[in-house]
Formats: structure tokens, C-alpha cells, sequence
């Protein structure tokens, strides 16, 4: 009786993968008594066969969350209509209560239908005996099986936590419960005064923006968070889990970030490979409609780095909503897990992000800047370490014009504000205009002729870098080019902005080929 209960609330199991090479997943624990005898995969089709009950049941049951999944979207024009048309009153919802509490008790009997079907089914007993011993114990033997299944990740058993002893235990600037402290409020004016008359007048303006952020805004900025969406997405997104598994030997785990989200990620290990790129990690995040499994994840294990994706709150496995905060919690218990728990030490770390544009059509200035304000610049100048961006010549995303209009990618703000804030001596009238001319060239010839029109001198550059570096140290910002003339300031801002941007003849969707996966430039 409870091996069928267990079945009745269990996870929706979706693929078995095939046998992995032992030697590519070798186990140092012993067996442990809550341990259970390893599935035989390899006589069963690698996609769970489920029973015709389950099978109908799960049909039922999934287009019942698809049902519910609209109602929820469509719900304020629902009321509005019911309101106008009198269908509110009293005489009417008590009725529509028996209706839907009958419909919920059919429903539940078709769960428990499916419970029946999945413990006649010797695959799914099997399976939910490997996920109980490992929720009892989680040895390294019972979670090698466990990584054998892929199902529902919301009972995946947790594998690292943001509070964990080895990464907070003498940490004093970590995060706390309320979140990582990286994003700050939008800061006011000089000269206005924050009045209770000046906040009782912006109050209706800031309700409106609350609620469009946490209805329509989130989910045009992150459309995958959207659930109809993943719902179309969930053959690929197996499909796409079931290669890095079997074929790229990944490790799916969860992460406990400090806000209560569960993030879900995959990690690839190269460490052990003669590819020397291999001994570096590289963290990718995908876009607002982006998906590890099928993401950027690809171009980095194509060029034989080690690999760790995740994906954004609300994203597939991910739970919460992938507003910035969170966004910045789920970010940080991801390095974290590749520092403690992977061994990867910071410097071997390499942060590649893919795109987080289009979402500023139709949100008005003021929802965007209080409750959905990503401010990409002033996060990455808070960065000290090496940085290259990628701009995409053909983006039609990211661009506020046309694709064609190279100028209007907004990639050149995020160049410019970044060379600013580092050195803002170089970056003065003359830097600036410069390099503003060298943005707006069309080719790479083009990009040539200005370069050599203004003869730059790279190991003369190099030359001045190298000793502000050694005189002054490697913390920016910078005042070098302070005494410098005109001419120099020149040659030394092509010279950084050559250094920190190559361009890519590409649209935004077009993955990155691994020839154009390259380290960012340091002195």
C-alpha cells in the first residue's frame, strides 16, 4: 500500500537513459544498505513506456494543467466579462463552486488511476525506489542511479545549498536571506524632495507598474518563463537534456539559492581530458528565451572547455520568477557550486552570456526602471577582470532601429559605458568621438581604414598599459592618458576598444561557431 501511494504522488517519469560507460562514471563510495540494485536500462527503450492507464491518465491530467495554464493568463478578461454580464452574484458562483469542486474529485480520481498504472509498471517501481533511498540517503551510489532518470525536477533531491558550511562558513560579505547585494534602487534626482505629498501623487503610478511587472512586464522580458511555452518546448528540452547526458557524460544537479529557488544545471566535465581548455569552467547563461539544453551551451563543449548551464528562475526545472534579484541569488549559488562543490578555482572561471534583449517594447520607463532594471552596465562595470563582448552585426533584437543600422545596437552603450568607467581619461572628447567612428563602420575593411588612419601603435599601447599597471595596480578605474596628448588618447581608446569587442556577422539567434568562443584580452 505505501510503494502505491508513493506511485499515486510520484514524479512524471520521461526518458531512462542508456547504460553509461562505467568508467566514465566511476563511483568511490561503497554501496550503502539504503543502495538499491542498478536498473537494467539496457534491456528497456531508453523513453519511458508507461502502462495505457497512466498513458491516458497523464493525458488527461496534462491537458487539464494546459486548461488551468490559460484560465490563469486569461483570468482579468474572464471576471470583466462575467462582472458585465451579472454572472458574480451570490446565486450564480454557488452553483460554479459545485461544478468545480466536482471537477476537481474526477481529477483527483484520474490521479490516482494513473498511481495504479505506474505500479503495475515494473519501470516506475523501480524508479521510485531508487528516488526514495536517495531522498533517505544521497551516497554517491544511490545518486549515480538516480542520474539514470530524468523526470519531474521538483522532486529532484537538492545537491547543494547556499548556506552549505564550505562556502559560508567564513564568508562575511555572502548573501543573506533578503539576496545578493548587487542591484540598487534607482536613486533620485538632486533637488527632489521625497515628500509624503510627492508620494501619495506617484502611488497610482507605482501600482500600475508593480502590477504590469508581475503580469505582463516579467513575462515579456522573460517569455520562457512562460509555462504554455515550456510545454511546447518539453520534446526538445528532453531531447537536448538526453545529449549532454549520454553523450557529453553531464550531471544534472540542484542548487538551494538564498532566496528559497530551486535552480536546475547541468555540468560537463572536461578536466579529465588531454584538451587543455578543459581545466577551465565555463558558466553559461542563456537568454530570456533560452534553455540550457538547447542554448549556448553547445559552442563552449564544442571547443573543449568544461561546462556548467543553468537556467534562470521559472526556466524548465528552475522554480521562482526570474526577476533581477533572483536573477542575481540564482547566479551566485551557481559560482558558488563551481567553486566548493566542482573545485574550480575563480580565475579558471568564465562567464559567457548570450543576449537578455527585446523586452523594453510596450513597458512603460518607469516599470522597467523600478521592478525590471537589468542595468547590464553597471553590473558589468563593477567587474574587474577581463571582459570581451560579441556584437552581432546583423542583431535585429537588440538594435533600436534596423539590423542594418549597426549604431543603434545597443551593444556600442554597453562598449562605451564599460570604457568610460575604466579609463575615463582615454575615454574623453577625442577617445570618444574615435571610437564612435570605428563602431559605426559597416565592415572590417572599413574597420581596418580607421584603425590605420589614426596609426595606432599597439606595442607602444601596450607599453603605457603595462606600466600605469605596474605602477598604479590592476584596480580600475584608471587615470591613465591623464598628461597624454590628443593624438595618444586616440590610438590608446581604439586600441582597448579593438581589444574588448570583435565582431560577429550574425543574427541574434545564430550560435556562436566555437572558432569565435575566444578568452577576453588582459594585460
Amino acid at each position: 500500500m505505501a510503494k502505491l501511494l508513493s506511485c499515486v504522488l510520484g514524479p512524471r517519469l520521461y526518458k531512462i537513459y542508456r547504460e553509461r560507460d562505467s568508467g566514465r562514471a566511476p563511483s568511490s563510495v561503497p554501496e550503502t544498505p539504503t543502495s538499491v540494485t542498478n536498473p537494467p536500462t539496457s534491456s528497456w527503450d531508453t523513453y519511458y513506456q508507461p502502462r495505457a492507464l497512466e498513458k491516458h491518465a497523464d493525458s488527461i491530467l496534462a491537458l487539464a494543467s494546459v486548461f488551468w495554464s490559460i484560465s490563469y493568463y486569461s483570468s482579468p478578461f474572464a471576471f470583466f466579462y462575467l462582472y458585465r454580464k451579472g454572472y458574480l452574484s451570490l446565486s450564480k458562483v454557488v452553483p460554479f463552486s459545485h461544478y468545480a469542486g466536482t471537477l476537481l474529485l474526477l481529477l483527483a480520481g484520474v490521479a490516482c488511476l494513473r498511481g495504479i498504472g505506474r505500479w503495475t509498471n515494473p519501470q516506475y517501481r523501480q524508479f521510485i525506489t531508487i528516488l526514495e533511498a536517495t531522498h533517505r540517503n544521497q551516497s554517491a551510489e544511490n545518486k549515480r542511479q538516480l542520474a539514470n532518470y530524468n523526470f519531474d525536477f521538483r522532486s529532484w533531491p537538492i545537491d547543494f545549498h547556499w548556506e552549505e558550511p564550505s562556502s559560508r562558513k567564513e564568508s562575511r560579505g555572502g548573501p543573506s536571506r533578503r539576496g545578493v547585494a548587487l542591484l540598487r534602487p534607482e536613486p533620485l534626482h538632486r533637488g527632489t524632495a521625497d515628500t509624503l505629498l510627492n508620494r501619495v501623487k506617484k502611488l497610482p503610478c507605482q501600482i500600475t507598474s508593480y502590477l504590469v511587472a508581475h503580469t505582463l512586464g516579467r513575462r515579456m522580458l522573460y517569455p520562457g518563463s512562460v509555462y504554455l511555452l515550456q510545454k511546447a518546448l518539453m520534446p526538445v528540452l528532453l531531447q537536448g537534456q538526453a545529449r549532454l547526458v549520454e553523450e557529453c557524460n553531464g550531471r544534472r544537479a540542484k542548487l538551494m539559492a538564498c532566496d528559497g529557488n530551486e535552480i536546475d544545471t547541468m555540468f560537463v566535465d572536461r578536466r579529465g581530458t588531454a584538451e587543455p581548455q578543459g581545466q577551465k569552467l565555463v558558466i553559461c547563461c542563456e537568454g530570456n528565451a533560452g534553455f540550457y539544453e538547447v542554448g549556448c551551451v553547445s559552442t563552449p563543449l564544442e571547443a573543449g572547455y568544461s561546462v556548467l548551464g543553468w537556467n534562470h528562475p521559472g526556466f524548465a526545472g528552475s522554480t521562482g520568477v526570474p526577476f533581477p534579484q533572483n536573477e542575481a541569488n540564482a547566479m551566485d549559488v551557481v559560482v558558488q557550486f563551481a567553486i566548493h562543490r566542482l573545485g574550480f578555482q575563480p580565475q579558471d572561471i568564465i562567464i559567457y552570456a548570450w543576449s537578455i534583449g527585446g523586452f523594453t517594447g510596450g513597458l512603460v520607463t518607469r516599470t522597467v526602471r523600478q521592478h525590471l532594471n537589468l542595468n547590464n552596465a553597471e553590473q558589468l562595470c563593477r567587474y574587474q577582470g577581463p571582459v570581451l563582448l560579441i556584437r552581432r552585426t546583423k542583431d535585429e533584437i537588440i538594435t533600436t532601429t534596423v539590423p542594418e543600422d549597426i549604431m543603434s545596437n545597443r551593444g556600442n552603450d554597453l562598449l562605451l559605458k564599460f570604457l568610460q568607467f575604466r579609463y575615463p581619461r582615454v575615454m574623453a572628447e577625442e577617445g570618444l568621438r574615435v571610437v564612435r567612428q570605428w563602431l559605426e563602420a559597416s565592415s572590417q575593411l572599413e574597420e581596418a581604414s580607421i584603425y590605420s588612419r589614426w596609426e595606432v601603435e599597439e606595442d607602444w599601447c601596450l607599453s603605457v598599459l603595462r606600466s600605469y599597471q605596474a605602477e598604479h595596480g590592476p584596480d580600475f578605474p584608471w587615470s591613465v592618458g591623464e598628461d597624454m596628448s590628443a593624438d595618444g588618447r586616440r590610438q590608446l581608446a581604439l586600441f582597448l576598444a579593438r581589444k574588448h569587442l570583435h565582431n560577429f556577422e550574425a543574427t541574434h539567434c545564430t550560435p556562436l561557431p566555437a572558432q569565435n568562443f575566444q578568452m577576453p584580452w588582459h594585460l
